[in-house]
């Protein structure tokens, strides 16, 4: 059965288009029916189109893989089914950060707690996910898990507010954490292992449409035989891991070098390896002068 739906995540939606069983549950289960129009007409709007099929394999036709399109530009090699919604969080991903030039795009968790925003760039496995996480245990909003839209020459972060991807331990991790939030089916043996996604908490989707301004810029680094080891950075050292982690600025050019300078030069950036997220946030909170 064909299915489409709008899926509306602030500052974009999207029209998705789909046969998988899998996906439609995983969408209504994780961004709640409040963020999908499950019966859109053709007159109604969406920024981007995409599509979500499984079909079954050349030579193998017992088995359907599923393969991610936006418009006709397939970004990816087909995957199996079972990681048919997955796949698709990783397709929307895809579409902004391919298209998006009105805001400098980083990779990077987003958080905010009284309008005050904390940076996370990092590279997969670093535990971004599950430090950002870590946060909304302790009240903070979800800006974004994978994708900080940054205003050009400020210090705003617009939220694109999504679900959080978990990989491996910290899906039972964070579960304990978030026992309330939803989650969607694990996507086994992908090429990041094992993969959920958790929905935002309540103030993350309340918020979905209101700004934050950059307090501070973390890097995390997940190391299991460190506590908490916090290394102030000058700012030539955030701009360059900043930098290493923008997605546009090649698209953007002195724009986007400016923004990301601003940045660096405004807000105070660490490195924390950690074993314990939370003493991340026990740091920032004291540093931010945020009430707990």
């Amino acid at each position: 059965m064909m299915h489409e739906v709008i899926l509306n995540t602030v500052p974009f939606s999207f029209r998705v288009t789909t046969n998988s069983t899998l996906v439609i549950n995983n969408l209504l289960r994780v961004y709640g029916s409040a963020n999908l129009n499950t019966a859109p007409t053709e007159n109604d709007f969406a920024h981007y189109s995409v599509s979500l099929l499984l079909q079954r394999k050349v030579g193998r036709p017992w088995k359907q893989h599923a393969r991610f399109k936006c418009d006709d530009l397939e970004p990816f090699l087909p995957m199996d089914a079972d990681k048919s919604y997955a796949m698709l969080e990783w397709g929307l991903n895809w579409v902004i950060a391919a298209h998006e030039v009105s805001h400098v795009i980083v990779h990077a968790g987003v958080l905010a707690k009284d309008n005050k925003a904390i940076l996370l760039p990092a590279h997969p496995g670093s535990g971004k996910s599950t430090t950002s996480c870590a946060f909304m245990k302790h009240g903070w909003r979800l800006l974004s898990d994978e994708l900080a839209l940054i205003t050009p020459n400020t210090l705003t972060v617009t939220p694109f507010v999504r679900p959080v991807c978990l990989k491996n331990a910290s899906v039972d991790i964070v579960s304990e954490w978030l026992p309330e939030q939803a989650k969607s089916d694990i996507a086994p043996n992908t090429h990041k292992g094992d993969v959920a996604h958790l929905a935002p908490t309540e103030i993350s989707w309340r918020e979905k449409a209101s700004t934050a301004s950059l307090s501070a810029v973390v890097l995390p680094s997940y190391r299991a035989d460190t506590y908490c080891e916090i290394q102030p950075l000058t700012h030539r050292q955030a701009f360059n891991q900043i930098y290493e982690h923008c997605f546009n600025i090649g698209i953007l050019g002195a724009q986007g070098f400016s923004t990301l300078a601003g940045i660096a030069d405004k807000v105070s950036a660490y490195h924390i390896t950690f074993n314990e997220a939370d003493e991340i946030v026990s740091f920032i909170e004291e540093t931010l002068a945020i009430a707990t």
